[in-house]
C-alpha cells in the first residue's frame, strides 16, 4: 500500500481532503520556531507535515512560540492538541483542506521565557526557524546595521540574560548551550529580507559582541545561518474568511489558515546538525539562494507593495481588485519591466515567464488578499523590494520612473487619506515620522521623505533624476492635489 502522503486525496465535489495519519508517539521535537503566525502555519509547518507523514513520524516536529503578541493563537492551538486545518485554493472552485499536526507544542513566551529556553537549549533541538517580520531583527532597513537605538536591542545590551528581542533570545540560548556543552543549533531565517541568513547572523553576532566578544566569536565560528527564500501568499485571517473555512472544514477551527495552492521554499544547504529530508516535498536545496531571493523580492514582493499603495489610494481593498483595474495593471507592467532589468544573470527563470505566473496568482480571487495587510511596515520592506533595484538601474543608466511613482504613492499613503477623503491608520514603526513629512509644499514633502537615511540609501535619495521623478509622480496624484 502506498504511503498516506502519496495516496490520492478523497474528493468531495470541488474539495480535496487530506488527513494526518502518523502516530504522535513516534514524534520528537527537533525544530523551535519563533513567530507562530498564519504564514508559518501555511508554509514551514505544512512542509514539515509532509516530512512527518511520509516518514511515519520522526524527530522533526515543531515547538512554535510567540514572544510578543497573539497569545490567543497559542491557546487555541494548544486546546486543539496541535491540530489545525490548511485550505489551499487553486481558484474559487478548487480547494484542498489538509489536517496539520506538525506543531507538537505551542508556547507564549512573553514575560516568562523559561519554557522557551528549555526547548532552545535541549540537545534534540537542531534547528531554529524564524518568521517574525523584518522589523523584529533590530536592523536598520537601509544599511542592514544593528540598530542600537531600537528599544528592544538597547534593552538586551543592558540585560542580556533577560532578552526581549529575537536576536537577544538567540544570543542567550546559544550562550546557555555553549555553557552546557551542547552543540549550537542552526538558525534558518524565513523572512523576506535580502541575504536573510547573513542579516540574521549580523544581528545575532553584533548583539553578542556587546555582551561578550568571546561568545560572538563562538557564534561566528560555530553557528550556521543559511539563507532561504519562502513564497506563498497567505492572507490574514478575517471573521469572513474564518466563517468560510468553518463551512469547508465542517466546524469552527480558530487556528485554520487559507492560502493559495502555490508554495515554494529554496534553502541554502548548510545544516551541521542535520535537517529534514525536504527534497521529496518540493523544497529546493541549493548552494546560493541569492538569485531566487532577488527575483522574488523585486518582482513579487515589489509588485505587492506597488499594488497596495497605489491600489489603496484608488479605493481598492484586495489584490484581485487592484490587478483587475486596467490603469493599475499597466503601472504594474511598467514596474515589472523596470525591476526585471535590475536583475543580474544567473536567474532561476526568465523574468517575463516569472511575472506571467505572478499575474495568474494575483488574479486568484478566492484569497481576498488585503492590500492593508501588504501595506504594513513599508519603511522596513521597501529598501529590498524597490530601492535596491532602482539604485542598480540608476547606476547602469536605466529608467527608474515606475519605481519613483511607487515611492510617490507610498508617500501619499502614509498621510492616511485618499482622494475621496477615506481615512486609515498607518501601521509602520516610523508612522509618526512619516506623517510629519506632509508639511509645506509637495517638494518639501518629497525632500523630507527622501531624507530618511535609515530607509533611503544616500546615493539614491540624492540622485537628481530620481528626486525629480518622485516629485513629478507625487504632484500628479489626486490624493495630493486634494490637499494642494
Amino acid at each position: 500500500m502506498a504511503p498516506a502522503a502519496d495516496r490520492p486525496a478523497a474528493r468531495v465535489g470541488d474539495i480535496s481532503r487530506r488527513r494526518s495519519t502518523y502516530s504522535e508517539i513516534k514524534l520528537g521535537i527537533g525544530i523551535v520556531h519563533l513567530g507562530l503566525g498564519a504564514f508559518h502555519r501555511a508554509h514551514q509547518a505544512a512542509y514539515l507535515e509532509s516530512v512527518l507523514e511520509r516518514n511515519g513520524g520522526g524527530p522533526w516536529a515543531i515547538c512554535a512560540a510567540n514572544v510578543r503578541s497573539n497569545r490567543q493563537i497559542v491557546n487555541a492551538l494548544t486546546a486543539q492538541g496541535g491540530r489545525y486545518h490548511l485550505a489551499s485554493w487553486r481558484d474559487r472552485d478548487h480547494v484542498e483542506v489538509r489536517e496539520i499536526r506538525s506543531i507538537l507544542r505551542a508556547l507564549f513566551a512573553g514575560d516568562d521565557k523559561r519554557a522557551l529556553f528549555d526547548f532552545l537549549t535541549a540537545p534534540t533541538t537542531r534547528i531554529v526557524t524564524l518568521a517574525v517580520t523584518e522589523k523584529a531583527y533590530g536592523l536598520k532597513a537601509a544599511s542592514g546595521e544593528l540598530d542600537t537605538d531600537n528599544a528592544d536591542i538597547a534593552h538586551d545590551c543592558r540585560e542580556p540574560r533577560q532578552p526581549v528581542s529575537v536576536p537577544g533570545i538567540l544570543v542567550e540560548a546559544l550562550r546557555r548551550r555553549r555553557l552546557a556543552g551542547v552543540r549550537p543549533f542552526t538558525v534558518l531565517c524565513c523572512d523576506n529580507m535580502p541575504a536573510n541568513g547573513r542579516r540574521t547572523r549580523l544581528a545575532v553576532t553584533e548583539l553578542a559582541r556587546r555582551v561578550s566578544p568571546e561568545l560572538a566569536a563562538h557564534i561566528e565560528d560555530e553557528v550556521a545561518f543559511p539563507s532561504s527564500m519562502v513564497d506563498r501568499i497567505v492572507p490574514a485571517v478575517t471573521p469572513e474568511s474564518r466563517q468560510k473555512l468553518a463551512a469547508l472544514i465542517g466546524h469552527d477551527d480558530p487556528v485554520a489558515v487559507a492560502t493559495e495552492a502555490f508554495s515554494q521554499w529554496v534553502i541554502e544547504d548548510t545544516f551541521p546538525q542535520g535537517r529534514p529530508d525536504w527534497e521529496p516535498d518540493g523544497v529546493e536545496m541549493v548552494n546560493d539562494v541569492a538569485p531566487w531571493e532577488a527575483m522574488k523580492l523585486r518582482l513579487l514582493n515589489g509588485a505587492h507593495s506597488l499594488l497596495a499603495y497605489q491600489g489603496l489610494l484608488r479605493g481598492f481593498t484586495t489584490v484581485a481588485e487592484a490587478i483587475a483595474d486596467p490603469g493599475l495593471s499597466a503601472e504594474l507592467d511598467k514596474f515589472w519591466r523596470e525591476a526585471g532589468s535590475s536583475l543580474t544573470a544567473g536567474l532561476p527563470t526568465e523574468p517575463k515567464r516569472y511575472t506571467a505566473m505572478l499575474l495568474e496568482r494575483f488574479r486568484n480571487d478566492s484569497l481576498d488578499h488585503s492590500l492593508r495587510q501588504i501595506a504594513m511596515d513599508g519603511s522596513q520592506k521597501l529598501p529590498q523590494r524597490w530601492l535596491a533595484g532602482a539604485l542598480a538601474n540608476l547606476e547602469r543608466g536605466r529608467p527608474v520612473g515606475a519605481t519613483a511613482a511607487a515611492v510617490a504613492a507610498w508617500l501619499a499613503y502614509v498621510r492616511g487619506e485618499d482622494a475621496a477623503g477615506r481615512i486609515w491608520a498607518v501601521d509602520d514603526p516610523l508612522a509618526a515620522r512619516l506623517a510629519a513629512c506632509h508639511r509645506g509644499s509637495p517638494a518639501d514633502s518629497v525632500g523630507a521623505l527622501l531624507g530618511f537615511g535609515d530607509v533611503f540609501p544616500a546615493r539614491l535619495a540624492e540622485h537628481p533624476e530620481f528626486r525629480r521623478a518622485v516629485l513629478a509622480a507625487y504632484t500628479a496624484l489626486p490624493a495630493v492635489q486634494r490637499h494642494a
